[in-house]
């Protein structure tokens, strides 16, 4: 015992993970292994290095001998040992292959294997003769591998090398199967070749993988082509299963005929003709991209050879399909939503994966290759370096790509060699990642600078994917014809024409404003404009969007980052022409604070900011401007005008709906007119408290991009203070507000409309709570309970709000609901404003605001509801329209069928009231007559460029459905 212990102390001291174990084999074997050990300390694992040697010693004693005798041959076994249990048990099994790790080259590939199954290498059709095919081939594979893994493993074989290796030696295995095969399947009348896909044809291959094929089929002279398809087929079955049937010695790997045409859905054989009819009419993107791979591997070589040269046309021109870059981008993102539980630890799949990085490379490939032959190359590692000769990826990043996918695909192929496995999974285990952390050459701490190592790759590799693939200017590039690239002045003017530029000559002044010179920022425009047009194009208006564009960069071109953000963030770049070619409004806004480009880039970016935050910015603004209101007053408007951008935008962007449009313009005007507030009271006496009521649209919380504030002003002196002197303070205060909010600026003005207050415009600007509640008490006529439905406190003194929305709630709730008499006032005075106040020409079909079940019919039909049961049914106390109409609903006061009916509509025509403020950046409260703008609303709601007469056809079909049921609950018909 203690003699093992002290070895075992001694093993442990070497390097032996396990002392005592090590200790225990070395007594157990009848060899003496003593002088051997110390040439295992430095491979990956010494103690599974150590359970393969003791075992092949007792299988083979011979082998000792050579191993002392023969530095090659030692060094290359033991590092097999190390790293691959699978490889170790097959030496047991064939013991007398361990003399090949002492070559110094194992031969060709290809003849070597077709002589293991009894074939003739340089016969035309090698057919197998031997006993026993199967296994010979699947022993003489694993010999070769085993001494490829060994100079792999000993550094003598870069990564391309054993990748190229591992490739053509599944090519020679598949040859070697084929032979097989034609000693089952009579081949006379059909020659058959084998197509090499994915990392195969590629010659990228992995230890272990799926062998991707697809087979390509032609009659000899004189054949029936039916049938020589049928004896391909078989031929082809055979090939096939002589790789993946089991046998003692296990299979070879299985092969996947899945990419061919229709899939597994389709024939496993077909002709050329057959292969290129299916491409040209039915293929998808993602057949296209693994084509890119396709290379003979096996069988009839000439006709591989004319496959793949025929297909080479198609795949360098796929990139000018439609929706080609979407498609395999949609593949990325399918595939990495697939990846399970692990998939952090995915070397293929997961976050800075291999996939990561041959997807970014090979859509640069296609985007690019149909213009650059140099780009065409199957393997990854060499496209990136073409990619970076040719200025397509940067330098660094190119190199940052290659040394990412290098390491990454190391550790692959040791955890593939461990067991001969097909893995992807990173382990947790510590021994299986100090097995990997010492096959890589790291010593001190294995298993932290591996994980260390591995991590930094990841990321890396995923920013910079995330730069080549997500952000770039690929799209545009991709659906580019090919003399578009090329912008030349004398196709200009029809290009743009045919792009729907109703003024070309026009756009080419601007194209050549921008792109004149030899500077950086001229050359970095000459670069974006041939993307920019194609995306200006498809928005509503691309006039428009190329004007604002050249107005955009006058102003921004000289700054370091704006173009460079162009060029490099698609996001920015097309929500830009998007934003630009919608119409007026965004564009007016942009043009007074360029800078905001910057927030185009992601949708977080563009999130509405909480009103707690804009009212804290607001309230500094203010703060750092104390006793100047004007300035104070000036930046807060400059914060609404940046958040009005940034609200059109994720509206015009399609990221928030109606309703959540209305909540962040009411909330801004909130915002505003509580700085703009405490800016006036700056100066004015503290004599009284002061409350601003919203009231209309702004109460409502369902303001428009046009909306003016609808308010009324109450206060309530201090003690102590005599009411006039409040007063006068109070108007003072008011009007001093609703000056600075109008004073000529390059912001948009916020008009404030009082006129909603008690007596309308010949009443008092400001009352005491004490004088409304008089006045109400007295005067209040039915219309002004209904006004009063969607008063809320917005600025000021909340206290005093909260008293005021009180005080009104017994008007605008009546505990027993409205009497007859005055719900008839009410349709009375619905029906004369329909005949009254609708402009002179207007149609009132189109009429957004008065027309047939427009804004104003529902709004009406929710208000009455309030009016009459709100007294008793609290749910109805709200200030929104909607949500009086859902919450009716809910209590059975309203057919919910209605109440979808009526939702839709106001929902649907506030869309088009606010579309029409993105457009002509004025308001407008109807549907267009002039087809031309009526098309560009259209395109703004999301409509095709063709879809003018479908969203008229949708407006007259949603108020219509609208005013049935308006006549029928509101009128009572």
């Amino acid at each position: 015992m203690p003699r093992i212990e002290s070895t075992a102390a001694r093993l442990a001291k070497l390097g032996f993970a396990d002392g005592a174990r090590a200790a225990q084999l070395l007594d157990r074997s009848p060899a003496d292994l003593g002088d051997l050990l110390e040439f295992l300390v430095d491979v990956a694992d010494p103690d599974l290095a150590l359970v393969s040697l003791t075992r092949l010693a007792e299988r083979e004693p011979a082998v000792l001998g050579a191993l002392r005798a023969d530095e090659r041959l030692r060094t290359r076994l033991f590092a097999v040992l190390g790293v691959s249990a699978a490889l170790g048990e097959h030496l047991v099994r064939h013991p007398g292959q361990a003399a090949l790790l002492a070559e110094a080259e194992p031969g060709e590939a290809r003849a070597g294997l077709l002589r293991a199954v009894g074939a003739e290498p340089d016969e035309p059709e090698p057919r197998a003769a031997g006993p026993d095919a199967l296994v010979a081939l699947r022993v003489a594979y694993r010999g070769r591998l085993m001494h490829l893994a060994a100079r792999d493993l000993t550094g003598q074989a870069t990564l391309s090398e054993v990748m190229a290796e591992l490739s053509d030696l599944a090519g020679a295995a598949l040859e070697a199967a084929l032979a097989v095969a034609r000693a089952e399947v009579d081949d006379s009348e059909v020659r058959l070749a084998v197509i090499g896909m994915g990392k195969c044809g590629a010659r990228e291959l992995n230890y272990i993988s799926d062998v991707d094929v697809i087979f390509v089929a032609e009659p000899r002279e004189g054949a029936d082509e039916t049938k020589a398809l049928r004896a391909a087929t078989r031929l082809a079955q055979a090939m096939m299963r002589a790789c993946t049937t089991a046998t003692q010695e296990g299979s070879l790997w299985e092969v996947d005929a899945g990419l061919r045409p229709e899939g597994r859905s389709g024939p496993l054989v077909r002709t050329l003709a057959s292969h290129l009819a299916y491409y040209r009419r039915w293929a998808k993107t993602w057949e296209f991209q693994a084509l890119l791979k396709a290379r003979p591997v096996a069988g009839d070589l000439e006709l591989g050879a004319a496959y793949v040269e025929a297909v080479n046309d198609l795949v360098w021109t796929a990139a000018t399909r439609e929706h080609f870059v979407e498609d395999v981008q949609a593949m990325r993102r399918r595939v990495e939503s697939h990846v399970r539980a692990e998939g952090e630890r995915q070397l293929k799949l997961g976050p800075g994966g291999l996939r990561d990085i041959e997807f970014a490379v090979q859509l640069l490939q296609l985007v690019h290759g149909r213009l650059d032959p140099l780009l065409r190359r199957r393997a990854i590692l060499d496209a990136l370096a073409a990619l970076s000769r040719g200025g397509y990826v940067g330098r660094d990043d190119s190199r940052g790509l290659a040394e990412a996918y290098t390491f990454l695909r190391q550790v692959e192929h040791l955890l593939q060699l461990h067991r001969l496995r097909r893995t992807h999974v990173l382990p947790t285990d510590e021994a299986d990642l100090r097995r990997l952390g010492r096959a890589l050459g790291m010593q001190p701490d294995p298993v932290g600078e591996f994980t260390a190592r591995w991590r930094r790759h990841a990321m890396e590799a995923r920013r910079l994917h995330e730069k080549l693939f997500y952000r770039p200017l690929l799209q545009a590039v991709a659906r580019l014809p090919e003399s578009e690239a090329r912008l030349s002045t004398a196709a200009a003017a029809a290009r743009l024409e045919a792009l729907g530029y109703l003024d070309p000559n026009g756009a080419l002044r601007h194209i050549a404003a921008l792109s004149t010179g030899v500077s950086r920022r001229a050359a970095i425009q000459r670069t974006l404009l041939p993307v920019m047009l194609g995306w200006f194009a498809d928005t509503p208006d691309p006039d428009a969007a190329l004007l604002g564009f050249r107005q955009v960069s006058d102003k921004l071109g000289s700054t370091p980052w704006y173009l460079r953000l162009l060029r490099d963030e698609t996001a920015v770049a097309a929500r830009m022409a998007r934003v630009l070619g919608t119409g007026r409004y965004a564009t007016g806004l942009l043009m007074h604070a360029p800078d905001a480009v910057a927030m185009l880039g992601s949708d977080e970016e563009l999130a509405v900011r909480p009103p707690e935050s804009l009212r804290g910015e607001a309230s500094a603004a203010v703060s750092r401007h104390a006793g100047d209101p004007e300035t104070a007053v000036a930046a807060v408007r400059a914060l609404r005008r940046r958040e009005l951008f940034r609200t059109a935008v994720a509206d015009i962007s399609g990221l928030i709906d109606i309703e959540t449009v209305g909540t962040a313009l009411s909330a801004l005007t909130d915002v505003t007119l509580q700085a703009a507030l405490d800016a006036a009271l700056g100066k004015a006496p503290d004599v009284t408290r002061f409350a601003v009521i919203a009231m209309g649209r702004l109460g409502g919380m369902e303001c428009s991009y046009a909306s003016d504030a609808d308010v009324m002003f109450v206060h309530s002196p201090l003690p102590g203070v005599e009411e006039r002197e409040a007063t006068d303070a109070a108007f003072a205060v008011a009007n001093e507000l609703r000056r600075l909010l109008s004073l000529p600026a390059p912001d948009p003005p916020l008009v404030i409309d009082p006129d909603l207050r008690p007596e309308g415009r010949q009443g008092p600007l400001v009352r005491t709570l004490a004088s409304y509640r008089a006045y109400y008490a007295r005067w209040s006529a039915p219309w002004e309970s209904q006004a009063l439905l969607r008063a809320r406190f917005s600025a000021g003194d909340p206290s005093l709000g909260g008293a005021f929305t009180s005080m009104i709630d017994e008007l605008r709730y009546p505990a027993g609901g409205l009497r007859d008499d005055a719900v008839r006032e009410i349709r009375r005075l619905k029906a004369r404003m329909e005949a009254e106040r609708l402009p002179r020409g207007a149609d009132p079909a189109l009429h957004t605001k008065l027309g047939p079940g427009g804004l104003s019919d529902v709004e009406w039909v929710a208000q009455l509801l309030q009016l009459r049961h709100a007294g008793g049914v609290p749910a109805l106390r709200t200030t929104r329209t909607v949500g009086a109409l859902r919450a009716a609903a809910a209590e059975g006061l309203l057919d919910p069928a209605d109440e979808v009916v009526l939702a839709e509509a106001w929902r649907y025509a506030s869309r088009v009231r606010d579309a029409i403020m993105l457009v002509r950046g004025r308001p407008g409260d109807s549907v267009p007559a002039d087809a031309g703008e009526r098309g560009l609303i259209a395109r703004t709601l999301g409509y095709p460029p063709d879809g003018s007469e479908d969203f008229l056809d949708d407006y007259r079909r949603v108020t219509r459905r609208a005013r049935q049921v308006v006549d029928r609950v509101f009128y009572g018909g």
